[in-house]
């Protein structure tokens, strides 16, 4: 059993006698504060936040964070209070406390959402204070080391959700070490029987290797002394979870996983490692495309090495790994390094840098995100990197996830780059924007003032940075739009009662804010423009609150009369009603608030009518639209429309014609479309039998009249017999 006793005994070595002494004083504290409480194994739960306390010893950090981490669960799971904590220690020690707990006072609707903002608290306050991450991953080192008292449902869940998130954050923060043994006690309890085939396969193969890796060790030993260089050369151990991880993925037998040596070399200077590369290269023949130079260019989390792959005795792949012994204090503590090592050196200092600027990226994405489950996942997708590294045109050299397009590198750069991206060369060329980076690239993004983020990008960047501040434009974007569209529908309502927009009475504004549970006049404006309130409905409620109050039944009287009315007035002709209202027009560059239906696809000079969708705002359609029988039947979630005299824009339209099979008849038929000043949108083929084919194009056109010639001229060519405009 661990003790407060053993645990002095190991601040002794580096700790200050008197900093010792508070480290004991917070222990007192947390005993009595957790007095009576016991843990699903029966022990004291105290002994729980002394192990989280050992574990961060071992990685010698200051005696701050040991009083937070013995303290850590206090404010979540006792009567004490943060203010409690600032009395009685400091507000450093109460912040990192209240940092790690849970947000236990707060309802949420799932589960999901519950873990989504309990993770956005612990980023923030990391980013504050980066110790908070590291005592909350102590603390779920001994947990997972303990999980085993748990039922096993429970088990899978909190493994499950420490492999999908806390050992990223470990291998993020370098913490190699921590992220080993995660994955190794989140795999066993995810997966207990696939561990235990592993395991003993593993145990069974390894005494066969012992041999030969003693060979490879001696060889390259030998060699690297004969050229008077001094390095520590050792074999290293394949992980469980790694060889069961590589299986999945490339669909291996755990022989051809295994069948692969692993060799580290520890150097005292970068020249050195670069020198034995070289004398590795000479042993072994190398395997062509499997050298990589983290020292130039370091992993996102600091990681410095050269990886290479020999050609071993045999053909015996071997993989070796070549660092100076500072990059290897990095590569096992990561950020923790910075505690355990107080002699600052580069390896230290640029891991650092790495992580404070990926914090400053997090905080970017918090602020840009909808909601805490948003933020989460934008934060999974930069936990997860496989990197790229691309230029830039004054030769810096930026660093993206695998997969990553020129818009993520925009984002990369600055949110404005991306915000007016409009184009993008790599290697000089002009490529599509959706086009995926490779290694060494060179990328250039063309820019103007006037540009904005399109919603087809979401479908193809891959970088939570840029996925973030896509959806917060076109949010900010859709919702002013849809506060100028909301406001012309809700003023179009008012007119019956003589009321605009800027007229209203502010206390019927204000009572009918507060029924609706709204906070401004913008958000009910939006909410109409969206299509989640019907402005019909809203006006009535504005104009007429003393009617909705008064109980004297002659009012009530009017109020119905006036109502029958108005409902008359707005009803359509097929209802009996007398329209005296003027169709809203739209001119087709409303925005994304004004969808066009791509059953029937109108265009100016189609008679045109919209309806009401929730969270889209107004869906335009074709009178006639077989689509919008049903929307018919219920008048209060449509309304008219009419086409301004000259629409700003071009629209797509769908015509199908019957051509004969002959070599060349697509691009006549082309030919002549384009002849017509018309943009082709898609084609498609759809072949009857040998001798008919049809031909489906949409295409873009200003109106009807444009869309009539074009008909007219590709009737003209021989091969086509019948063209028509394709609708609903």
């Amino acid at each position: 059993m661990f003790l407060i006793s053993d645990l002095c005994h190991m601040l002794d070595s580096y700790l200050e006698e008197d900093q010792v002494k508070e480290v004991y004083r917070a222990y007192v504290f947390g005993a009595d504060a957790h007095e009576g409480q016991l843990r699903r194994s029966g022990e004291p739960y105290i002994y729980h936040p002394l192990a989280v306390a050992r574990i961060l010893a071992e990685l010698r950090m200051d005696y701050k964070t040991l009083m937070a981490a013995i303290l850590h669960d206090v404010i979540e799971d006792t009567a004490t209070a943060k203010e409690q904590l600032i009395n009685e220690f400091d507000e450093e020690v109460a912040d990192l406390v209240d940092g790690v707990s849970k947000l236990t006072q707060i309802t949420f609707e799932s589960r999901a959402e519950a873990q989504a903002e309990n993770f956005r608290k612990l980023i923030l306050a990391m980013v504050q204070d980066i110790r908070v991450i590291l005592i909350k991953l102590a603390d779920r080192l001994h947990n997972m080391r303990t999980i085993g008292n748990l039922q096993p449902e429970k088990q899978r869940r909190i493994a499950k959700e420490t492999l999908d998130i806390y050992v990223p954050i470990a291998s993020r923060l370098g913490m190699n070490n921590i992220k080993i043994e995660l994955e190794d006690l989140g795999f066993k309890a995810v997966h207990p029987m696939r561990y235990e085939v592993l395991q003993a396969s593993l145990l069974k193969a390894r005494g066969n290797r012992k041999e030969i890796i003693h060979k490879i060790i001696t060889a390259i030993d030998e060699r690297i002394f004969q050229e008077g260089l001094h390095g520590r050369v050792s074999g290293r151990e394949k992980l469980l979870y790694s060889i069961y991880q590589k299986m999945r993925k490339k669909n291996l037998s755990f022989a051809e996983v295994f069948d692969v040596y692993a060799v580290r070399i520890s150097v005292e200077t970068v020249d050195m490692c670069y020198r034995t590369l070289g004398v590795l290269h000479n042993l072994y023949k190398p395997l062509p495309g499997k050298f990589k130079d983290y020292i130039a260019i370091p992993k996102t989390n600091g990681y410095q090495s050269l990886h290479t792959v020999l050609f071993g005795p045999h053909g015996i792949p071997i993989e070796v790994q070549v660092r100076t012994n500072d990059m290897n204090k990095v590569a096992e503590a990561g950020i923790a390094a910075h505690w355990m090592y107080k002699n600052t050196n580069d390896a230290i200092s640029h891991e650092n840098s790495q992580t404070n600027e990926w914090l400053r990226e997090l905080l970017e994405i918090q602020k840009s995100s909808g909601n805490s489950i948003e933020f989460l996942e934008s934060v999974k997708v930069d936990l997860f990197p496989d990197v790229v590294y691309v230029f830039t045109p004054a030769g810096e050299i930026m660093e993206l996830q695998r997969g990553s397009t020129p818009v993520d590198f925009a984002y990369a750069v600055h949110t404005d780059i991306g915000n007016t991206c409009i184009a993008a060369k790599i290697d000089r060329q002009l490529v599509p924007l959706r086009t995926q980076m490779q290694m060494g690239q060179t990328v250039e993004i063309i820019t103007a003032n006037s540009a904005k983020p399109n919603p087809a990008w979401l479908n193809f960047v891959i970088t939570g940075k840029a996925r973030t501040h896509i959806r917060h434009f076109l949010k900010n974007l859709q919702r002013g739009e849809a506060i100028v569209l909301g406001k012309r529908l809700l003023d179009r309502n008012l007119t019956p009662y003589r009321l605009s927009t800027d007229t209203l009475n502010p206390e019927n504004i204000d009572r009918v804010l507060e029924t609706l549970r709204l906070k401004n006049i913008d958000d009910l404006l939006s909410e109409i423009g969206l299509g989640n309130r019907m402005p019909l409905i809203v006006a009535r409620q504005l104009a007429e609150p003393s009617i909705a109050r008064n109980k004297n039944n002659r009012k009530k009287s009017q109020k119905a009369a006036a109502l029958k009315n108005m409902l008359y007035r707005y009803a359509p002709s097929w209802l009996g009603g007398e329209k005296t209202s003027t169709p809203l027009a739209i001119t087709g560059t409303e925005g994304i608030i004004v969808n066009y239906a791509r059953c029937c696809r109108p265009i100016p000079g189609d008679p045109v009518i919209g309806y009401f969708s929730a969270g889209k705002g107004i869906v335009v359609h074709v009178d006639t639209c077989t689509n919008v029988r049903d929307v018919k039947k219920h008048p209060e979630n449509w309304l008219e429309l009419r086409w301004e005299k000259e629409p700003q824009r071009e629209f797509p339209v769908e015509i199908r014609l019957e051509v004969t099979n002959q070599r060349g008849v697509l691009a006549t038929v082309a030919s002549a479309i384009s002849e017509m000043s018309a943009n082709i949108e898609n084609v498609s083929l759809d072949d009857r039998d040998g001798r008919i084919t049809d031909l489906i194009f949409v295409i873009n056109v200003k109106d009807r009249k444009h869309l009539a010639k074009i008909m007219r001229r590709v009737r003209r060519v021989d091969e086509v017999s019948k063209i028509y405009r394709q609708k609903a």
